[in-house]
Parts: structure tokens; sequence; C-alpha cells
């Protein structure tokens, strides 16, 4: 300690500051161009933490629809039926239909883009200037896209939102979350309820993993984008597969949005198939190269049937009114060699 009694007195407990963390917390404020950026021990921990800082009980909370079951699961069981929170759920890729809903006692605009499942994104410049206008914060979950694909902060948004678990770390061995800012006054509130009320801090192992991470974040991206790329659009043209869903696709309603606003598309493809539920998944359990699994960002590639797994504590109504069906698949692609993977896919729906 360096100053025994006083408040900012070194590292005097890890909870409150770790040499290791507070060095992955300088590396991802300049990779999102945020003045401050603070690291949690998971992306749903960022998320809460994120939430309670800009919304206060009985207030208004508009979401994009399309938002990640965790993220629903969350701003229902707690913001809504313990603190009261009015959640009304838009379709944010209007960016019209958003504004349409702002009311005197709206508090924060919540949004992904893409989002988990479905790829959806809604115009991020756009709904800033709409949050401004009507003095709201807007908080954009960046963790689809990353730091080096997307930068909300850069767009206009307040907040942005990573979970480290998934291509920042990009190795399927640590678990941790990060929001940024340019704000100081929320960067200090958010710094508070982690240190002080939910100590929630990723630990400096886990910071030291993450750092690791980023060194090959670039890198792994490119391969990422370069398999997914190829693989949605083999999967376009094959008779078992109903629709894709691939930012990257010029056949993706939002194709033009993406090129605007990322520097690309990302490594996560989604597709229906022409299938029931169970033949969905005997197609997801013939796979041979990806490992069947609810998380992403990884170097390797996974399968997730979210159905019966991802959204699977969502309700079936809430699924259904997401655009989740019984035959989606969701892919995280990894970089693995891209015929590899293709050849993967390609026997087994041979096979349905």
């Amino acid at each position: 300690m360096e100053a025994p009694g006083e408040t900012k007195n070194g590292y005097k407990y890890a909870r409150f500051g770790n040499p290791t963390r507070d060095a992955l917390e300088s590396r991802l404020a300049r990779l999102t161009s945020g003045s401050e950026a603070i690291a949690f021990n998971s992306g749903t921990a960022a998320i809460t933490t994120a939430a309670l800082t800009l919304c206060d009980p009985g207030d208004h909370l508009v979401a994009f629809d399309g938002v990640y079951g965790g993220t629903r699961l969350l701003l229902e069981d707690l913001f809504r039926d313990v603190l009261g929170v009015e959640v009304e759920y838009v379709d944010a890729r209007s960016t019209e239909t958003v504004e349409e809903h702002v009311r005197a006692d709206t508090a924060l605009f919540w949004m992904e883009s893409p989002t988990n499942p479905l790829l959806k994104l809604c115009d991020i410049s756009e709904l800033a200037d709409v949050a401004d206008a009507h003095n709201i914060p807007l908080c954009v979950d960046n963790t689809f896209a990353t730091p080096y694909l997307q930068q909300p902060l850069d767009l206009g948004a307040d907040v942005v939102i990573h979970s480290t678990t998934k291509y920042l770390n990009g190795h399927s061995d640590s678990t941790g979350g990060a929001v940024a800012t340019n704000d100081p006054a929320i960067a200090d509130r958010v710094s508070t309820l982690q240190e002080y009320v939910f100590g929630n801090a990723l630990s400096p192992f886990d910071a030291y993993l993450v750092l690791r991470g980023t060194k090959t974040l670039p890198l792994r991206m490119e391969q990422h984008e370069t398999n997914a790329q190829a693989i949605a659009e083999f999967l376009v043209d094959h008779p078992k597969v109903q629709g894709v869903h691939y930012p990257g696709l010029e056949s993706h309603p939002q194709h033009e949005l993406a090129r605007q606003q990322m520097d690309g598309f990302g490594g996560i493809v989604s597709f229906e198939l022409d299938a029931s539920e169970a033949e969905t998944r005997a197609f997801i359990e013939e796979l041979e190269v990806f490992t069947v699994a609810v998380s992403l960002g990884g170097v390797e590639s996974l399968v997730d049937h979210p159905w019966t797994m991802s959204a699977s504590f969502i309700s079936p109504e809430e699924r259904r009114a997401a655009g989740i069906s019984d035959s989606l698949v969701r892919m995280p692609i990894g970089i693995e060699d891209s015929q590899d993977l293709i050849q993967d896919i390609e026997q087994a729906l041979s096979l349905l």
C-alpha cells in the first residue's frame, strides 16, 4: 500500500484493483475506443452491472426483440419482476419503431448488433441520434462483432458490452465480461457497483488469459469470417436448407447496413433446415468436426440447437416470438480449414 488510510492507496485488495486486470482494462479501453473499461467475471455480470447503473426501479427500458436469451431472462426475472422496470421489446431493425416507443420515463436503450442467434442488425448511429435527442443512454452488446469488426462507441453509443468469454479471449478457457464507455460518471458508477456491491471483478489469471487472447484477435477474426462466408454460401444453395442468416450474404436483408457500420461480417452462421426438431437434432449429432456446445468465439467450430440448448431456458412462446424455430441451427465457425468444415456439414446433411 502506497498511502495507508487514503481511499486510493495502490493495490490494497484484489477486488479493488490488480495490475494484471488493470493492464487488460487499459487494452480493452483502447480496443473499444473508450476512455475506460471495467472487466467482470462473466458477460452476464457486465450486463447486470451496466443495466443497474443506468436503470432505476420503476423505469422504462426499450430492448431489441432479438437480444440473447440470457439477457432476456435477466431483464424479465430481475429488472421486470423484482425491480418493477417495464421492459419493452421492439424490432430495432427499424429506428423509427424504437423512437415510437420512447416515453418520458424511458431510461435505457438496450441493443445487440448483430443479435444472437438470428444476426439481426440495428443502425447504431441512427439509434444514437434518437437516444441523444431524448437524453437516453444507448448500450450495445458488441460480443458477436468484436472491436475488430465494429466500434459502437465511435458510432455514438454510450456504453458497449462484451462477453470476453467469446472472441476476445478466443480459446474457450476463460469466462469474463467487460463494460466500456467514454462517460466518466457511468464508469465510476459501474466500478462502484463492482467493487462495493457485487464483487464481480475478473480474476487476475482470467485477465491474463484474455490479454493473451487479444494478441491474436485480428488474425482469428479474419479466419473466422473467411470460413463463415464460405459456409454461408455453401448452405444458401443446399436443397435441405430453408434459409441462412449471415450478414455477409447479399441476400441478408441488412447486408448494406452491415457494410456501412461493420468492417466485416463475423464468424457466426445460423440457418433453418427443412426438417423436424428430431431431424435437426440428428443432423447436429452426425457432425464430426463440429463440437456440440452452447458457447462461441473460440478457435474451434461449434454447433448449437437453440430450441433445446442456448434458448431452452425461455418459454416456447418466447422462442417463437423471437423467431427461433425448432429447426434453427447456430454455428460459431472456428479457424479450421474451411473445406473440412463444409465436407462435415455436407455429409451430415446427406443423412437427412
